[in-house]
């Protein structure tokens, strides 16, 4: 098959929508599929590129940037003159400028598309004007003339339904995970050398610093560990989101100065030498559909603890393989990180429940075969 790939930016930067459409077109250029990744040079990254063997990777220059929205003048010559080449086209979240163009395009020459919003259906926390704004006058279209929207999770599943989307048009698709990234992983404890944190328990939470990703829960529950455990540091690894100067406020509030490290943006040998050094991973996310974070530390050997209502809790519970709190729960947050931190047999066991079933069940071979039967279900529709 032909197949466009369409995401806005494509950089390890930004987080799992752009993690998800290179692994999923790695894996498809592998299986002998001809893939183009159509997208913008904002924050472009060469070195995540390259690795890229025999997909055509085309970064329009970025002419405005608008609260987020990417604007790209010059990708509308590229899909009038290619677009009518490419069997199926498959889009990566939502509200985006790509989006728009290329769903007009695709109608005219009878392109089957489909949507993989990666959670950005829901319109909270920020933008809300623009986003009903955006959904009224372009994202109502786009979804009018969607093949099929692919869901990670029930929760994403809702996401869907309730902006509008019919049941028949959603299917459920997992993230995969890269098995093969995790056979070499980086010494133990060169993390713990860079952080200065040798003799203490590491609690690690690692995302990006945004308000609902629920750092603040995160850090009241480590304050109240503290009291009964004082040998722990807390390590909030991830670029800033809007967030961090609110987190160092309440950091400052309950007197954790000096038990709370920043790293920043990550790269990905010390985002793995994190997991590796860590003793147990936290995440703490609400409205999150499904989250890589907690199987790549369950790969690397480490325990979580995740919430209950996120897309990921619910593999973590049917594989057993993590301990769930509810979101906002402090004293239960506590006592399950004082219980992991304590009882190593029982992270061991969870981990080791987690391996297999990501190895049985989440692998990119597996995950990518399911998107090309749906691929070509949607191209036998046309």
């Amino acid at each position: 098959m032909k197949i466009l790939q369409v995401i806005q930016f494509f950089s390890p930067k930004h987080g799992g929508s752009a993690t998800v459409a290179y692994e999923l077109t790695k894996q498809l250029a592998k299986n002998g599929h001809e893939v183009t990744v159509l997208t913008t040079d904002f924050e472009l990254d060469s070195c995540f590129i390259d690795p890229l063997n025999g997909v055509e990777v085309i970064p329009f220059h970025c002419d405005l940037n608008i609260g987020g929205l990417l604007i790209s003048f010059s990708m509308n010559k590229y899909l009038k003159e290619n677009i009518s080449k490419f069997d199926i086209i498959h889009m990566h979240n939502f509200r985006t400028y790509q989006n728009i163009i290329v769903s007009i395009y695709a109608k005219k020459y009878k392109i089957p598309y489909l949507l993989q919003a990666h959670g950005t259906m829901l319109r909270i926390i920020n933008k809300k004007g623009f986003k009903y704004l955006f959904d009224f006058v372009f994202g109502y279209p786009v979804l009018k003339n969607v093949s099929k929207v692919i869901a990670v999770s029930n929760e994403e599943i809702d996401q869907y339904l309730g902006i509008g989307v019919p049941k028949e048009k959603i299917v459920v698709i997992p993230n995969g995970i890269d098995i093969d990234s995790f056979y070499r992983l980086p010494e133990k404890g060169s993390f713990r050398d860079k952080m200065g944190v040798r003799d203490k328990y590491i609690v690690l939470y690692l995302e990006r610093l945004h308000e609902r990703k629920g750092i603040s829960f995160l850090i009241e529950a480590y304050s109240e560990l503290l009291k009964q455990k004082e040998d722990v540091a807390l390590v909030l690894a991830g670029p800033d989101d809007g967030y961090r100067d609110k987190a160092e406020l309440l950091i400052h509030k309950f007197g954790l100065k000096n038990n709370v490290k920043f790293t920043g943006y990550i790269d990905t040998f010390d985002k793995l030498a994190a997991y590796v050094d860590c003793d147990v991973l936290i995440y703490p996310s609400i409205l999150e559909i499904f989250g890589l974070v907690p199987f790549e530390a369950i790969m690397c050997g480490n325990p979580v603890i995740v919430t209950d209502d996120c897309g990921c809790g619910e593999f973590i519970k049917k594989a057993n393989c993590g301990c769930l709190v509810k979101y906002g729960d402090v004293v239960d947050l506590k006592n399950k990180m004082k219980l992991i931190l304590e009882n190593p047999d029982i992270g061991s066991k969870l981990v080791e429940n987690g391996q297999k079933y990501i190895v049985n069940n989440l692998t990119w071979p597996l995950i990518c075969k399911n998107i090309e039967t749906l691929y070509e279900s949607c191209i036998s529709k046309v």
